[in-house]
This record gives C-alpha cells, structure tokens and sequence, in this order.
C-alpha cells in the first residue's frame, strides 16, 4: 500500500467521524456544534487510539476559506464602530495583554509549560491561528489544541450565562448584506491563495489563513466585495477544522490528558475574570451596557460571541470590531 492510500484509508473515517460528532452535537443542541462536535468526537477517537489523519492540502484549504470569512467581519459598519470608541479599545489592549501574561505564568508556573507553548496555550485568539502559529513554531501542539478548545466551550457556556445574570436586552443590530456573489468568490480566494504563497515564502506562521484574512478584510473594509461566506461553505470549513484539532491528538500521552484539562480550565477562569473586569471599566468610562462589553470582550470564538451580540442584540457590530480588532 502507498502512502497515498495509506492516507486515505486513514482520512475518509477522520472525517466522517467528524461529519457524524457534528450531527450529534447539533442534534443535542449544543453550541458551535459543527466545530465542536467534530473536535470533541475525533479527539476522544484519536486518544483511544484510531489513527485519525487531515492531509495538508485539505488543511491549507481549510484555513483559507476561515481565514477569508474572519476576514469578511471587517465591513464599513465595523470599521465606523472601531473608530468611535478608541477608548473601550484601548481598555481592550491592556485586558488582552493582562490574560496572556498572567495565564503564561500560570501555566509555566503551575503545570510547567514550556515558554512557546504557554504563550501559545495562553493567547485568547482564534483557535485556527493560534493552532497554524503552533504548528509553525514546534509548540506542544495537543496542549495547545486541548486548552484552547476547553477555554472556548467554556467561554461559550459561562458569558450567555454572565448576561443573563446582568439582566441586560439590546436592541441594536447588524446590517444583512447578504452573501458573497461568484465573481467575489472566485476573484478573492485566487488573490488571498496567492498572498498566502507569498506569506509562505517570508516563513510568516500561519501564511495561508493570514492571506486570506488579509485579502478578504481588504475587500469588505473598502466595500468591494461585500457580503458573508456562503452556509455551507463555512459549516463544512468548520466540520474540517474541528476535526483536525481531533486529529492533534495523534501521539498524545494519555497520562498529561487530565493536567491539559485542568489548565485549560484554570486559563478560561483567568480571562473571563479579566475580560469582565475590563468589561465594567469600559462601561463606566463610554457609558455601553457591561454586558455588550463583556461579549466584545470575552476571548472565546468569534463566531459564537457574534452569534450572540447579533441574538441578544447587544450592539453587535460594537462586538465584530472589537474581536476582529483581538484577532
């Protein structure tokens, strides 16, 4: 048998199983299910054993259709809300800068964590980046993988809980502009492959999801080519995604799985105690609801943090700029 095959025989149940822990997850209603339920599933897969296995074509294709759609978040709408309130910015800056040093030191610390590592498992960024800078950089890539996707589950269930908790309803809401057309598509995935090459070819990490970022933030910023990633194309992105952050877990010494566990745990305590602390700084000072604040500040998924400023209301486009301006 050929590596090729050898691959592939590997690569059709990884994703799958994916496909199916998707379904489930959605089926239990649970948040961010086509991410979460692929990373959940294949993850377990992969700790028990299976030999789970994502090509790297299908990898880089992966990170440029997530980085264009984080990319396509930066619309005329949140470029006008980022520059009206430099001040919860800047509170953002100093938060942000906060939960990665003292989480660093925790896991250094606390769990002894190598530097790279630590930083990485520390940084509340996008968990595609954050897990494409890993890969570059030779960090405990499944330490990495594990704390951050417990950091964002986390996250996602902990903030609409803190919300509810403020007692607070918005009323604001994000323009519809609708999908992406064809010839958007077809003329911004060429040009962000192309700068991702070029990326690649400077050894800046992540050169594939940065280019597409790069090319779509570009075109939505300047109104060229307006609009969001298609449903589907984004559902079965994500599908991919969490089930590559499954297949990190390929070698990974069961024994370190519960000390992973807790340091991701005590990282997301850590930034959702800062973030909301920041959050209600930022209120007094611009006068916002802390609860809008915290969702712009909270370091979990974009995705999911935008999916509840656009259902709560809650100044979304305040919360897009906010986070692309994290990201």
């Amino acid at each position: 048998m050929t590596p090729t095959q050898s691959l592939l025989q590997e690569t059709v149940p990884t994703l799958a199983l994916g496909a199916l822990g998707a379904l489930v997850f959605w089926w239990i209603n649970f948040p961010a299910a086509v991410l979460t339920g692929p990373a959940a599933v294949v993850s377990v897969a992969t700790i028990l054993g299976m030999r789970t296995a994502m090509p790297g074509m299908l990898r880089d294709a992966v990170f440029l259709v997530i980085g264009v759609t984080i990319g396509s978040t930066v619309t005329p709408e949140v470029i006008a809300t980022a520059l009206a309130w430099p001040i919860s910015l800047a509170v953002l800056t100093v938060t942000l800068v906060a939960v990665v040093v003292v989480a660093r030191r925790a896991l250094e610390r606390g769990f002894g964590y190598d530097p790279i590592t630590a930083l990485l498992a520390a940084m509340p960024g996008h968990l595609s980046y954050v897990l494409g800078l890993s890969t570059d950089l030779d960090a405990d890539v499944p330490r990495v993988a594990l704390v951050q996707t417990v950091r964002v589950l986390l996250l996602t269930l902990l903030v609409p809980v803190l919300i509810a908790f403020w007692g607070v309803e918005g009323s604001a809401y994000l323009v519809d502009r609708g999908t992406l057309s064809a010839w958007s598509l077809a003329l911004t995935f060429p040009l962000a492959l192309a700068l991702g090459l070029v990326f690649q070819r400077l050894s800046i990490p992540a050169p594939i999801l940065l280019g597409g970022m790069a090319v779509a933030a570009v075109g939505h910023g300047a109104d060229l080519t307006p609009g969001a990633m298609p449903g589907w194309l984004t559902t079965l992105a994500f599908v991919a995604m969490g089930t590559l952050i499954g297949t990190r877990f390929r070698g990974f010494d069961r024994r370190g799985l519960l000390g992973a566990l807790w340091a991701g745990v005590v990282t997301t305590l850590i930034a959702c105690a800062v973030a909301a602390v920041g959050a209600l700084i930022a209120s007094r000072l611009i006068g916002l609801p802390a609860a809008a604040l915290l969702l712009a500040f909270a370091p979990g998924g974009v995705e999911v943090m935008a999916a509840l400023a656009v259902e709560t209301g809650l100044e979304p486009a305040l919360v897009a700029a906010h986070h692309v301006f994290r990201l």
